[in-house]
């Protein structure tokens, strides 16, 4: 099992950043990729940026260049980070951290909101 704990989110001018946390802890020697996904209201979920523990990374179009996925290790606990800046309203939405392991089981985060004004 992984516990993930998500914190960062908040309000935010437009052209500001924000940087997100999600804490994995638990079974995390498991864990193949992290990443973000985003749902914006009366929109579908969206993937964000993932990156895989091998350091291959993947981001949506809409973030190229403004958003940076980054993970950090300890023994107890992995934490991948979402960097965001040059923010925009329409990156506006619920974020959740996603995690998946070597045996393609997948756990996501509380989700944290994010607000972008104008």
């Amino acid at each position: 099992q992984v516990q993930l704990v998500e914190s960062g989110g908040g309000l935010v001018q437009a052209g500001g950043s924000l940087r997100l946390s999600c804490a994995a802890s638990g079974t995390i020697f498991n864990i193949n990729a992290m990443g973000w996904y985003r749902q914006a209201p009366g929109k579908q979920r969206e993937l964000v940026a993932t990156r895989t523990t091998d350091g291959s990374t993947n981001y949506a179009d809409s973030v190229k260049g403004r958003f940076a996925i980054s993970i950090s290790n300890d023994n107890a606990k992995k934490t991948v980070y979402l960097q965001m800046n040059s923010l925009k309203p329409e990156d506006t939405a619920v974020y959740y951290c996603k995690v998946v392991t070597w045996n393609h089981v997948e756990y996501w985060g509380q989700g944290t909101q994010v607000t972008v004004s104008s």
